[in-house]
């Protein structure tokens, strides 16, 4: 036979018009509740705080009822003993409500949980003050963004910083975590970024069909060549393949270089950052030159390889006489900022190849998401922000432009043959 109150389904809408039903039909306890809102002596949201309170404190009730049956004063149980009653919370979507709960003990002695409160503990509020944060919300103005009901507990500053914390060092955990033995990474990043006094370096990878992964992150700065190989090796240990072939795009930091040919080989190809070249240079010039140098820096990574350096050393010769400082900045590293044209990359790819703004996009949305931090206290708080921010980013990639052409770079890097790359293309 099927019991009175199986009315409760899976589906949130019919659940809410049921109860809404029941009440309607059984609603002389809300007849005050009516009248005092009538008078407009009590607020809506105050309304839904108190008869919420007061449903779960039912809940809890029965709860405790299946197990030890009603109360019984002065009769003796053979198992369970009502113990009165006590202060609990019960844990809702972005808060904790105060609730009274009922108290069952064993015969014996030792308390035993209540079903429906045990339950009611476990809706990850660490995860949802995260993600709160990850939106742009501080720990200061949290509670401004809460109902602000009485009995409400559990959203002051240190709850919510000692919330995030843990949901952090989760995220921290996972992101470190992750394997790559099934990706086929094609193109790894590699950048740094600061947070107040503190640097990061972050990768992050491009498999064949396009798709992005932020790999990992590591404390300390691309200058840094032992931090750089920290994360290389950590990359490698999680099952990045350091034999594959593959094309990696730095920012030019010497570090990065060496680290790379240390921990995966020199017989990886390398393509400097054009940007951060250009900004390099420029930033070593008068502001009568800068707009020339940029376009004529431009137009020379257009051509080919052999003509692309042969113009800029022509350029690096004309600026030696008045500005030798940008001059020798224009040579370093020239020939790795031609890797992508030497190699005979489509040029379809050459946008998101040449430079480093596909990992900086990403570092865009970290330090969106972290700006409302006001002091960085350690590296340990850092890398929790860091590595939370880039996952809530990651879940807004998409597949890089020109991302179709990739089975020309595997070709070009030996990955796999023209006519066997041809074929993955047409399957994707």
């Amino acid at each position: 036979m099927k019991k009175s109150y199986h009315t409760i389904t899976t589906k949130g809408p019919t659940n809410a018009r049921r109860l809404a039903e029941f009440f309607s039909r059984n609603g002389q306890g809300l007849l005050p509740m009516v009248d005092l809102i009538e008078q407009s002596r009590l607020a809506v949201d105050e309304l839904i705080d108190v008869a919420g309170r007061a449903t779960i404190e039912t809940v809890l009730q029965l709860s405790a009822e299946q197990l030890a049956g009603p109360r019984t004063p002065g009769q003796r149980r053979p198992q369970l003993l009502w113990h009165g009653r006590q202060a609990g919370r019960v844990c809702l979507r972005e808060r904790k409500l105060g609730v009274s709960k009922p108290r069952l003990r064993k015969k014996g002695g030792g308390e035993v949980a209540i079903p429906a409160y045990e339950a009611m503990q476990e809706n990850g509020l660490g995860e949802r003050v995260l993600d709160v944060l990850m939106r742009g919300i501080s720990t200061r103005q949290y509670s401004e963004v809460l109902p602000e009901m009485a009995s409400t507990c559990g959203v002051s500053k240190s709850n919510v910083s000692r919330e995030a914390a843990e949901a952090g060092e989760e995220a921290l955990k996972e992101l470190l975590e992750r394997r790559f033995d099934d990706v086929d990474l094609l193109v790894i990043y590699i950048d740094g970024m600061m947070f107040g006094e503190h640097h990061v370096i972050s990768a992050v990878g491009v498999d064949g069909a396009g798709n992005k992964h932020v790999l990992g992150i590591q404390p300390g700065a691309t200058e840094n060549a032992a931090a750089v190989e920290d994360l290389l090796q950590q990359l490698v240990a999680r099952g990045v393949n350091p034999k594959a072939k593959r094309l990696f795009v730095i920012d030019g930091a010497k570090a990065l270089r060496s680290a790379i040919s240390k921990v995966f080989g020199p017989q990886h190809p390398v393509q400097r950052c054009r940007n951060h070249k250009i900004r390099n240079v420029v930033e070593r010039l008068p502001e009568e030159q800068k707009d020339q140098v940029k376009a004529a820096m431009r137009a020379s990574y257009k051509l080919e390889a052999k003509a692309g350096m042969a113009r800029l050393r022509k350029l690096a010769d004309w600026l030696e006489q008045e500005q030798p400082a940008a001059a020798n900045s224009l040579r370093e590293g020239l020939e790795e900022c031609f890797t992508i044209n030497r190699l005979g990359i489509p040029p379809s790819l050459h946008r998101c190849l040449a430079t480093t703004n596909l990992i900086e996009s990403p570092q865009s949305g970290v330090r969106m998401r972290t700006r409302r931090v006001c002091r960085w206290r350690d590296t340990a708080m850092v890398a929790r922000w860091a590595a939370a921010s880039f996952l809530a980013t990651e879940k807004n990639f998409r597949r890089i432009m020109g991302w179709k052409d990739l089975w020309q770079l595997e070709a070009i890097l030996g990955r796999r043959t023209m006519e066997t790359a041809a074929v993955r293309q047409e399957v994707a």
